[in-house]
């Protein structure tokens, strides 16, 4: 009997052919398979990879390990300013422990970062995020340092640079181009950091923002070393927004006027002429108007009157004392380094060269260029002031080009172009300063900072700085200058041309900035000495014109002052409207301002007619005319009240290079001042003044009102306000109770916000 098998014939046959065409396809795909898990992934770049992830992270932030001190034992170089000494903290510091190269998932950066175990700073981002993948990789590579192969980043162009969004659309997007040395580009907008400037928006990680209220705010988009200010604009739904601008008299409002036009803001009217009349005296000589003056100012018909009013000012003697002011508190005119004889000699050149208008570059080269004795070379006191090269690098920058360098004195400035190199450079143009002490009768002897008696500032022969990182002697360079400056030629006559030149970057725009400030209460770079990429100007077009009105003028100060004053911008009103309400950086309206320490008092002896009580110097001596500024409280006496009413009201001690020395805040201690101080007190009750002739006069009650109101508020009272002083002058007989009365008046309104504002 025959055996069939049943198995094998239930299993169809297939054909050879086939099976040759499935072998082959499956050799096919074993190929595949081992070409792809054979070819590598593209290398992580230390240099262009990991120092971003560390950067999105806020790792090498300032609060975080890029702090002075880092934190927890790990310390970055701040916002990676220094790759090398980060790869090295990295890899090499802790033995080793900071990376894991057979384990990468085991490293302290990846477990820490991911808060895995115990991190003060918290979760920084997820496991199998693209920061988590790009660590990893680069350690399971052998966390290579290819800073010296690596392409260099060369440009980071960041659009837009500029956007107004309207309402209801509060969105926009950032986005961000790398451009490399190898010619390569590369979409960074996931990986740059981007930083608001105040609290209007928020910025996810990936560069959308999204507003959360009106306003204008500056997003700082950085990538590696390259940063970019994005200037973002949000205007709220005005449905019935109609523009009313007041006539536009030149450059200057049409710059203003077109960027309120775009943010759907109208500008306040014109103010009127009494408040204009207050407003340029208190500006220009620091001063009122006398009652005389005023009321021929108002009455007067003519279409040009404020423009020769200005002109008048600017010609005024008070004029030249008041600007005076303001540069002796940036050049640090006072007695505990100058002497009081220095400080008198260069008070007394300050106030002479603003008095016949010498032009700011002359100015500032007599101060820079100066050397001598510092009684008979007066700007040789700047020299004296400041001792130190470093400070006097500090300070020479502030002043004359608005730049604030002492953060690269440490390390690379974090929001500016300057780097420690720069910083060292430039602050060795100074190094070869010395002094010869004639004489020094100190006060106090412990005081190692004090000087009294003549001094001789000269150039030594040689003097340097040494650079910190370099460990090397520094080469003296001006700011922005690739080349140091020759060795036989004198640093600070080169930096004196160099500085005041034409086509310098830096010198016109900060003092043009400087005199907006002073006018407008606010620079258009504000701080005003604060000049860098991250902080842009709120009118960048205006701030060009202006600088170069001063250069193509012979850097004429009054220029620049009529050329402000005679605009409409300057001249509107501090009453806003429905849609300037909020706003405080445009100009749409004057914003009101206490006046200054010395306005104030000078004012209030001015309208009362009498003198105050300044110790050691002539009677009828005005606060503004003194060269000196307040005496520090331990050396004060009963006697030196006025100082005690400057230091409350916000005087500065000049010890430091900065607008930011003067307070203009409010306190508890002004009102009480104001309210019962003796200084006013005195003013009001002492014999001969004012308020005593107008009590003896025999003028009608109203009269003397009306009188009071235009000496104090510089204005004709209104029906209710005379109404108001009538009555309490009603049926008075005796010329002390009068007196008196007046007394009151006076008060009232010396105490009224009309006359403490500026408006």
């Amino acid at each position: 009997m025959k055996k069939t098998n049943n198995c094998r014939a239930s299993v169809p046959l297939i054909p050879f052919s086939q099976r040759l065409i499935s072998i082959f396809i499956l050799i096919c795909l074993i190929k595949i398979n081992i070409l792809y898990a054979a070819s590598p992934k593209k290398p992580i770049s230390y240099q262009n990879e990991v120092m971003a992830v560390l950067a999105k992270s806020g790792c090498n932030m300032g609060t975080c390990h890029g702090n002075a001190n880092g934190k927890g034992g790990f310390k970055l170089s701040l916002r990676g300013e220094s790759p090398m000494e980060d790869w090295k903290a990295l890899t090499r510091q802790e033995l080793g422990r900071r990376i894991s190269l057979m384990e990468p998932d085991k490293s302290l950066i990846l477990k820490k970062a991911t808060a895995q175990i115990s991190h003060e700073g918290l979760r920084r981002f997820k496991i199998n995020s693209w920061e988590y993948k790009t660590l990893q990789q680069w350690i399971t590579e052998g966390a290579i340092n290819d800073i010296h192969q690596a392409p260099r980043l060369l440009e980071l162009k960041v659009t837009p640079s500029t956007q107004t969004l309207y309402a209801p659309n509060k969105k926009i997007q950032i986005n961000a181009e790398a451009k490399f040395s190898d010619g390569s580009k590369r979409n960074v907008t996931r990986i740059a950091v981007y930083e608001p400037s105040n609290k209007l928006l928020k910025v996810t990680p990936s560069g959308q923002a999204t507003f959360i209220k009106p306003g204008e705010t500056t997003v700082l988009v950085r990538f590696l070393h390259i940063q970019h200010p994005v200037r973002l604009a949000y205007v709220p739904e005005r449905p019935n927004f109609v523009w009313n601008p007041p006539s536009t008299k030149g450059v200057i409002d049409k710059i203003i006027f077109n960027k309120l036009h775009s943010l759907r803001i109208n500008p306040s009217p014109i103010s009127n002429d009494t408040v204009f009349m207050r407003r340029a005296y208190l500006d220009l000589i620091g001063l009122l108007p006398t009652e005389t003056e005023a009321q021929s100012f108002i009455t007067k018909d003519d279409s040009d009157k404020r423009t020769k009013l200005v002109n008048r000012l600017l010609d005024k003697n008070e004029f030249a004392e008041f600007w005076a002011l303001k540069w002796s508190d940036l050049l640090h005119v006072e007695t505990r380094t100058l002497d009081q004889k220095g400080v008198q000699i260069f008070h007394g050149w300050i106030r002479d060269h603003i008095a016949k208008n010498t032009p700011l570059d002359k100015f500032a080269q007599a101060i820079i260029s100066a050397r001598g004795s510092t009684y008979s070379n007066p700007p040789a006191n700047f020299y004296r002031a400041i001792r130190n090269p470093q400070k006097l690098a500090e300070a020479t920058a502030q002043v004359f080009l608005g730049r604030r360098l002492q953060c690269a004195q440490c390390h690379n400035h974090p929001f500016d172009r300057w780097t420690q190199n720069d910083y060292y450079d430039w602050a060795s143009n100074f190094a070869k300063i010395d002094y010869k002490i004639l004489k020094n009768i100190r006060r106090d002897g412990l005081d190692k900072h004090e000087f009294n008696g003549e001094q001789v500032v000269f150039m030594k022969t040689s003097g340097s700085i040494r650079n910190p990182k370099t460990g090397k002697a520094a080469n003296a360079r001006f700011l922005s200058a690739t080349k140091p400056v020759a060795n036989n030629n004198d640093p600070l006559l080169e930096m004196a041309k160099w500085m005041t030149a034409p086509d310098n970057p830096f010198f016109a725009r900060a003092q043009v900035n400087r005199i907006w400030y002073h006018l407008m209460g606010r620079g258009l770079v504000n701080p005003i000495d604060d000049f860098r990429p991250t902080n842009p100007a709120s009118h960048p077009k205006l701030l060009d014109f202006l600088a170069k009105e001063l250069v193509n003028n012979n850097y004429d100060l009054r220029h620049i002052i009529r050329l402000i004053t005679n605009s409409s911008t300057y001249q509107l009103s501090s009453h806003p409207n429905n849609s300037n309400t909020k706003d405080e950086s445009n100009y749409s309206r004057t914003i009101p301002r206490r006046l200054t320490a010395e306005q104030l008092l000078d004012t209030q002896a001015q309208v009362v007619d009498a003198h105050l009580p300044i110790k050691d110097h002539p009677l009828g001596t005005r606060v503004v005319q003194i060269a000196n500024t307040i005496k520090e409280k331990r050396r004060r006496s009963s006697d030196d009240i006025v100082d005690i009413v400057l230091e409350a009201f916000g005087k500065p001690q000049r010890l430091l290079n900065c607008e930011c020395e003067r307070s203009d805040e409010t306190t508890l201690a002004q009102a009480f001042q104001m309210i019962s101080g003796p200084v006013l007190n005195g003013l009001l009750t002492s014999k001969s003044n004012r308020l005593e002739k107008l009590a003896e006069a025999d003028q009608p009650n109203q009269q003397i009102v009306e009188s009071l109101y235009w000496t104090i508020l510089s204005r004709p009272p209104s029906s209710i306000e005379i109404d108001a002083g009538m009555k309490l002058l009603k049926n008075i007989k005796s010329t002390d109770t009068k007196r008196k009365r007046l007394e009151d008046i006076a008060w009232a309104l010396i105490n009224s916000k009309e006359f403490i504002l500026r408006r």
